[in-house]
């Protein structure tokens, strides 16, 4: 909901941008979110400008030698895009196509995501461009430490702190942890979230992104009057997101009708046995060849006849070209940015509810909170206080999502967004300008 700290004063008005530039450039298409709240809450224009930029944009060399004996130098991003409810919080992803337009978004992002479920951090995000299938476990060391050392000044508990993201894990976390120990010869656990247990890391972490979609799925279904239980749902994207989001769900009742990876796709009307399908995934390491379902083309999953569609693959993959065809009554947005703004307007129009990324995936964000609060405390606490501290925080925030949607008469997204960016409007003001 908005801050009564936001005053009513003159929005700047952006010039008018190419749309399909918006749908291309996920900055662009973030920004556009953006806008559309700033104007609603009349953010004044300095305001608007402050928020509209990044803090701090790093692009760093990463050279490392490669076990053949060659010099390889890649390069690494960190985008720290606004601290000032908090250190910054934001994945690192290890990526070909890693570039600082995608960091600056993701940043952007996750600084909404954590206003708007209300936990006191920034926002942030970076990359290293790479191709982690091609390197050794060693090579992956070697980048992950230098990479590490080379922004190390901006990483800590009180001002950054990274998390796992594509092609990144608690191994990966687990050097970033050593090095950044190491540095200051002292062990700092909560320099980092995603790591393993054994080394500070937090029951209910890997799960907490799909649980956290299941939880806000459940409400939008019971605020349309339906139950999860017996909901047919499709899961685009089968890796740690989709598979738990699609094995919670089934175990609330819900009929998983159709699932796809980058291999391909399953359908089976009366439900596909995910436990099962899990399994194979972990032997085969992709969905195709899987017997007890009938493979189709990926690309017709966005609109298989479903109640529930969760996009939890990649960015803009729900555009203008396919949003008409889509048949789910409710969309729960895995991933970062699977929906165009163009897209959104056919949405609406159809009336498609959607739960939008910064509300649906922020079950990751809050865990790695409730990891860091951990760390910082020297004390642990089981699965269940977990779970049930995650479900009490997302319940809230989509409750405060719905309110808004009420009170400004805007679909779900721009309500986040209207949450989100009243929060972290409120904090500047409260905090006024260093100069």
């Amino acid at each position: 909901m908005s801050d009564p700290a936001i005053k009513s004063e003159p929005h700047i008005i952006r010039p008018d941008k190419d749309t399909f530039l918006a749908e291309e450039n996920p900055f662009e298409a973030m920004m556009e979110r953006f806008d559309h709240a700033a104007q609603l809450l009349k953010l004044d224009p300095g305001l608007y400008k402050v928020l509209r930029n990044p803090e701090k944009q790093i692009i760093t060399s990463v050279p490392i030698v490669r076990d053949s004996g060659d010099v390889e130098v890649y390069t690494g991003y960190r985008v720290l895009y606004n601290t000032s409810r908090g250190p910054a919080k934001g994945g690192i992803r290890f990526d070909l196509n890693v570039t600082l337009e995608e960091v600056k978004a993701l940043a952007a992002w996750m600084t909404w995501k954590c206003a708007l479920v209300n936990i006191p951090f920034g926002g942030a995000k970076g990359g290293v461009v790479c191709d982690p299938a091609t390197m050794s476990m060693a090579e992956l060391e070697r980048v992950t430490r230098r990479y590490t050392s080379s922004i190390i000044e901006t990483l800590g508990p009180d001002s950054d702190v990274p998390a796992p993201d594509v092609n990144t894990n608690e191994r990966v976390m687990a050097w970033i942890m050593d090095t950044y120990s190491m540095h200051k010869r002292h062990t700092v656990t909560a320099v980092v979230t995603g790591k393993p247990v054994e080394m500070g890391g937090s029951l209910g972490r890997r799960e907490a992104t799909g649980r956290g979609c299941m939880f806000v799925t459940r409400e939008a279904l019971a605020k349309l009057g339906m139950s999860l239980k017996g909901a047919r749902v499709a899961v685009q994207g089968f890796g740690n997101v989709g598979s738990v989001a699609a094995d919670l769900m089934a175990k609330e009742g819900a009929v998983i009708v159709a699932v796809s990876d980058k291999s391909g796709a399953l359908h089976n009307p009366q439900g596909l046995d995910i436990p099962d399908l899990i399994a194979w995934v972990k032997e085969h390491r992709q969905l195709t060849g899987y017997p007890k379902a009938e493979p189709f083309n990926k690309e017709q999953l966005l609109t298989v006849d479903c109640d529930v569609l969760v996009p939890a693959a990649t960015e803009n993959v729900i555009t203008r070209k396919n949003a008409p065809q889509i048949k789910a009554k409710v969309i729960c947005e895995g991933a970062n940015g699977p929906t165009t703004a163009a897209a959104d307007e056919i949405l609406e129009r159809k009336g498609v509810f959607v739960i939008p990324d910064i509300l649906a995936n922020a079950g990751g964000v809050t865990v790695s909170y409730f990891e860091w609060v951990q760390d910082r405390g020297g004390y642990f606490w089981d699965e269940d206080t977990v779970n049930r501290r995650l479900e009490s925080i997302m319940v809230r925030a989509f409750n405060e999502v719905a309110a808004t949607t009420e009170k400004y008469k805007v679909n779900t997204r721009i309500a986040s967004y209207i949450v989100a960016v009243g929060r972290v409007a409120a904090m500047h003001r409260l905090r006024g300008m260093y100069a």
